[in-house]
């Protein structure tokens, strides 16, 4: 899903369990007026918003929707503030790894009153269950997507490669035979070493030597023999410059700008590359595949929710807008600009979508899609582990010892 994304997640738990008292005697809007934070995935956010709220005011004039876009990096520092002063909007989108800290807090409005099965149809379960915290539904989904691998099919070519390596030995072996066709400013792999999802691009080969974050008595499981096989592979990559130089400078949107510059072999990401690929570099000859393999296949789940806030005094006019938004009209505005993978069954059967041959690679993938544990703290997990990583990358600390502070200091947030 999505932005850069930087949160201060012992600020964030704090901050709420402060403001219970102020939303209390705080209102977030007037009874006529439904106001909305939403992030910026893209040029394309609020012209679709705007569209979306001007539909359905015209339904419903006795309702005003009131936009606010905020750049996805200061989102959650925001919604902190807005939160402990009570001035927060009525719904507003957030990734939903969040959720388990706004439901703990009870800032956040239980849906499940709101939903009857019809509405709950429109979804695929995949997507709706990450907003479920303890049997409650706290959000919807309302952007979705998988991680899989991008590659220039000239430049594999070029190293004698009529297909894309399937595992991660042979990704190793077509890098190395990309970097030995000594092209200028070409590199065969984007390895993602800044910012949100950094920790995702260790968990690639993490999870398909099948590892997992968490083990399953809740404790990290990063300082694995799985841990320590991804750990090698990006050493490695690193190492024999496969990568692009400077890893730690580059976040995700980077490596995906290098990639429609056709100076990347192959790149992981989401299905929304594909759109700015047809809009940016529609003369790029790419093709896509699985998530290179270890000993299984596995890829990274994304959502992000729409989440409706406690102390709202329009929560009427709130869900209504929310019925509106997940009606299959709005869906298919939404995933069609955004480039997401449909949420809503009606919408993923319309040829658009079902004839997309980019997106059904993603949705063969949710199978095997891990999503980020709804746990408290995750994101200073996140951020713990990414430190960590980047002093690796950078080689200021030895690999094992990364991985051994990781486990550590991942057990005392847990904990």
């Amino acid at each position: 899903m999505h932005q850069t994304r930087k949160a201060l997640p012992r600020a964030v738990r704090l901050a709420l369990a402060a403001s219970s008292l102020a939303m209390i005697t705080a209102g977030a809007a007037s009874a006529d007026t439904v106001r909305v934070t939403i992030p910026e995935y893209s040029s394309k956010t609020m012209p679709y918003f705007q569209q979306a709220a001007d539909a359905f005011m015209a339904e419903n004039p006795d309702t005003e929707i009131e936009l606010e876009m905020v750049p996805w990096a200061s989102l959650q520092q925001k919604l902190v503030t807005d939160i402990s002063g009570g001035v927060n909007a009525d719904l507003a989108v957030i990734g939903t790894r969040w959720i388990l800290d706004y439901a703990e807090q009870e800032v956040i409005e239980p849906l499940d009153d709101y939903m009857d099965d019809a509405f709950k149809g429109r979804f695929f379960e995949t997507f709706l269950t990450p907003s479920v915290v303890d049997g409650t539904t706290f959000g919807l989904p309302i952007a979705a997507s998988a991680r899989a691998m991008f590659y220039n099919k000239d430049l594999l070519e070029e190293a004698g490669y009529s297909e894309p390596p399937a595992t991660w030995d042979e990704m190793i072996e077509a890098s190395k035979a990309i970097k030995a066709l000594g092209k200028d400013g070409v590199f065969a792999y984007g390895l993602q070493g800044k910012s949100t999802e950094t920790d995702v691009y260790f968990y690639y080969p993490m999870w398909s030597y099948g590892g997992t974050i968490l083990t399953e008595d809740g404790m990290s499981g990063v300082n694995t023999e799985a841990g320590a096989k991804a750990m090698d592979i990006y050493m490695t990559l690193i190492d024999e410059g496969l990568t692009q130089p400077g890893v730690t400078d580059y976040q995700r949107a980077d490596i995906e700008n290098l990639f429609k510059q056709g100076k990347l072999g192959m790149v992981i990401t989401g299905p929304f590359l594909s759109n700015q690929i047809k809009e940016q570099a529609p003369d790029l000859n790419y093709g896509l595949a699985k998530v290179p393999a270890g000993t299984t296949s596995a890829t990274y789940g994304v959502t992000d929710s729409i989440v409706m806030f406690e102390n709202s005094d329009v929560k009427d006019e709130a869900w209504a807008f929310l019925d509106f938004l997940f009606t299959t009209d709005q869906r298919v505005k939404f995933d069609e600009a955004e480039g997401f993978l449909p949420v809503n069954k009606e919408e993923a059967a319309m040829p658009m979508f079902a004839d997309n041959e980019d997106l059904k690679v993603f949705t063969d993938l949710l199978a095997g899609a891990h999503f980020a544990p709804l746990v408290a703290g995750w994101e200073e997990i996140a951020d713990s582990t990414i430190t960590d990583l980047q002093a690796t990358y950078l080689g200021q600390m030895e690999p094992e010892a990364a991985l051994a502070d990781i486990e550590t200091r991942v057990n005392d947030i847990l904990e």
